[in-house]
């Protein structure tokens, strides 16, 4: 046979295989490596077709015949639905970034034949996205379970979930292919074990400095402590007539100072928070710190509350005690994100005062860049004295810093040392705007924000100034 023939031959040949690939793949039919492999070794056969008439003849018929058999396996592959195969899903409430989880899938088969599966998962971004395809294998009217490592990406709270499904026929020649939906709302926390490790640290701390000693002040609390009898210059108010009555002479209720303090968290997402040093977020350095100073107030006992805003207030959970108080903060500082935008320091602190009124430690995580771009915000967090006590907790930029302790060697170096001394000097002149102002100001690393943000809550409740 001539070249010719055999070019010839091989076109329609590819052809045909072109048309059924379109069709079976708009019906959800496609081989399997095995057929493609059985393909192979007909094409071959085709290649003596240069020495043996007859041999391309034979390739055609039995093509034919493979995508016969590869339609006909396709289609008595196990469907998916109520007559075939379906999956369920067991999955925790929530992961944490940084700690691997495990996830349940359920897949039952109600047909009378085995299923082998193909699986490729997409599940929601967080927690990776598109999976590398895996195998399932379910015995005929019975069910099979898999576990499945699940490590999250990063924080936050998303709907997604779909799996890809091949179903292999019997031959192992064709597959049907399915795509079935199962949402999966996934929630994101920020890491908990350093922040739970540090809290159980201050809780033992103060089991320390109160439990061998504990302290009774008695002032204009609301806590009621005892009975004792009037003296001139009690407040009238506190007379216990009941008390009186019964005594027969005058009673008055003696209260305690009340040691549970509001505290309430303040989260800038604005744009100086977009940045990210060394690939993580500014803003994920301020979640964690804010995280653990939320869980060391919950142990200290004191009500803990939380508002986001950029260029508009986005949350505000106002505080609430325990547990309650701390599971609503930890949902917001999951799901917040940066916004490249200017922030509205104005608004914020409007909206600050008309929704919380009661004396708090106002924890405003924020940064600076010099005294004119920051006077916004210097106004505004000197205006929430005297009724609140605020604190400004502000990150450094480590790279600045090693610039300006940089001792250049070239001209280069010189000026970027000096550009670098000129921002750190107004960035320190806006801080101390706010310290004149009557504002706590802390000034630290990223990475020392979660540690010094506690230490410097517990300075405050052990000095009595909240």
């Amino acid at each position: 046979m001539s070249p010719l023939d055999w070019a010839l031959y091989s076109g329609v040949l590819g052809a045909f295989w072109a048309v059924w690939y379109i069709v079976g793949a708009r019906a959800g039919l496609l081989w399997t490596r095995r057929a493609l492999g059985v393909g192979a070794a007909l094409a071959a056969l085709g290649l003596l077709g240069f020495w043996i008439p007859w041999a391309l003849d034979a390739m055609l018929t039995a093509d034919v015949a493979l995508l016969v058999a590869v339609w006909l396996d396709a289609r008595r592959a196990v469907p998916a639905g109520a007559r075939g195969f379906t999956v369920g899903r067991d999955a925790p409430p929530g992961f944490a970034v940084g700690h691997g989880g495990e996830v349940s899938y359920r897949w039952r088969n109600a047909a009378r034949r085995r299923a082998a599966l193909r699986v490729r998962e997409v599940r929601p971004d967080l927690l990776g996205g598109l999976q590398a395809p895996r195998a399932v294998t379910v015995r005929p009217r019975a069910e099979a379970r898999e576990t499945v490592a699940v490590v999250p990406v990063r924080r936050g709270r998303e709907t997604a979930g779909a799996f890809v499904v091949d179903s292999i026929g019997p031959l192992g020649l064709g597959r049907r292919r399915h795509t079935m939906s199962l949402p999966w709302d996934v929630a994101v926390y920020p890491p908990l074990v350093s922040m739970r490790l540090r809290a159980s640290v201050s809780q033992a701390r103060r089991r320390r400095e109160q439990g061998l000693r504990p302290i009774r002040q008695l002032g204009e609390g609301r806590l009621f402590e005892s009975l004792r009898e009037w003296v001139p210059g009690d407040d009238l108010r506190h007379i216990d007539w009941k008390a009186t009555a019964k005594r027969r002479k005058v009673i008055t209720r003696q209260y305690e100072a009340e040691r549970r303090q509001q505290v309430l968290l303040v989260l800038d997402t604005g744009r100086l928070l977009t940045a990210e040093i060394a690939g993580v977020s500014r803003l994920d350095y301020v979640v964690q710190a804010a995280l653990e100073l939320a869980y060391a107030a919950v142990q200290h006992d004191d009500n803990v509350g939380v508002m986001t805003f950029a260029d508009g207030v986005r949350h505000f959970v106002a505080p609430q005690r325990g547990r309650l108080g701390l599971k609503r903060v930890l949902d917001v500082l999951t799901v917040v994100e940066p916004k490249l935008v200017e922030p509205d320091y104005p608004g914020a602190f409007r909206y600050l005062a008309a929704r919380n009124r009661k004396r708090a430690l106002t924890v405003l995580f924020t940064d600076v860049i010099d005294r004119f771009a920051s006077d916004a915000l210097v106004a505004n967090v000197a205006s929430l004295r005297p009724r609140h006590l605020p604190l400004a907790v502000t990150l450094r930029n480590s790279e600045l810093d090693a610039l300006a302790g940089l001792r250049p060697t070239v001209v280069r170096d010189a000026f970027r040392k000096a550009a670098a001394e000129e921002l750190l000097h107004a960035r320190e002149e806006a801080l101390g705007h706010m310290r004149r102002a009557g504002v706590i100001v802390l000034d630290v690393p990223p990475e020392r924000a979660a540690q010094a943000v506690v230490a410097r809550y517990l300075e405050l409740k052990r000095r009595g100034r909240l």
